[in-house]
């Protein structure tokens, strides 16, 4: 067990990087320079608080599927924020994150790929969950803003009789491949620039490198496809674009 004597020298190291960081963006003049600090103390906060919560539900159905909810809904939340915050825009964005994220883990599991376990669907799940988030908003970010910034190009194509899907298919089209560039590279990538945390975490947990590759792949393909399924979805909801957006902050 980690007492507090133990949890001294992390503080420290955390400190430090915290400190850095503020101190290189307030260096540079970058806005909301605290943003990042405040971003790490809260995680640590909510890790704290969920570490504590998980070790009594990790083995209930009925628990983890509340805790994926809550991740979910977060998530949903989250990623709509970034995106100009209303109702439609939060419905779009939990669809396509919700037909992204059931199918990869219906297909996981159905096909025993990871053997499904309240323990295994809380870990794949808030993997695919998070990812999922990331995904969608930048889609969604990416698809606005290159509207915004071509609308000409944009009210062109409409002049010439083209329909505000047929106006923005090319710029959806950029969206959805951009979106998925970061997790495109991780996965190819993997073991040879960085050692993915699942990956990490299994073997620390005592499962040999084999196993843990081998769940380690099968969470980068389910990153994979719930991303692209989510980051069309998304996309395709929002491009008949007929009003100039607003710039994203």
């Amino acid at each position: 067990m980690t007492g507090l004597s133990d949890l001294v020298p992390t503080l420290i190291g955390v400190g430090a990087l915290v400190a850095i960081t503020v101190a290189v963006l307030w260096g540079s003049h970058t806005p909301h320079r605290f943003a990042p600090a405040l971003a790490i103390l809260r995680g640590a906060a909510q890790l704290a608080l969920i570490s504590v919560i998980l070790s009594g539900v990790i083995t209930s159905p009925l628990w983890v599927t509340v805790a994926l909810l809550v991740m979910f809904t977060v998530a949903s939340v989250t990623a709509t924020r970034r995106l100009h915050w209303s109702w439609n825009h939060f419905r779009l964005v939990a669809t396509a994150m919700a037909a992204g994220i059931l199918v990869t883990l219906l297909i996981v599991f159905s096909t025993g790929a990871i053997e499904f376990s309240p323990r295994y669907a809380l870990a794949i799940g808030g993997i695919v969950i998070g990812n999922a988030m990331s995904i969608a908003t930048l889609a969604g970010r990416r698809l606005t803003e290159s509207v915004n910034d071509r609308w000409d190009e944009v009210e062109g194509w409409t002049a010439l009789g083209a329909t505000p899907r047929q106006s923005t298919l090319w710029l959806a089209r950029d969206a959805v491949y951009s979106a998925l560039i970061p997790a495109t590279d991780q996965t190819k990538t993997t073991g040879l620039v960085t050692l993915p945390g699942a990956f990490v975490g299994a073997i620390f947990g005592g499962i040999s490198p084999l196993e843990a590759g081998r769940f380690q792949v099968v969470v980068l393909a389910s990153i994979m496809a719930a991303g692209a399924i989510t980051a069309v979805v998304v996309v395709r909801s929002l491009a008949p674009i007929r009003m100039r957006p607003a710039a994203l902050r």
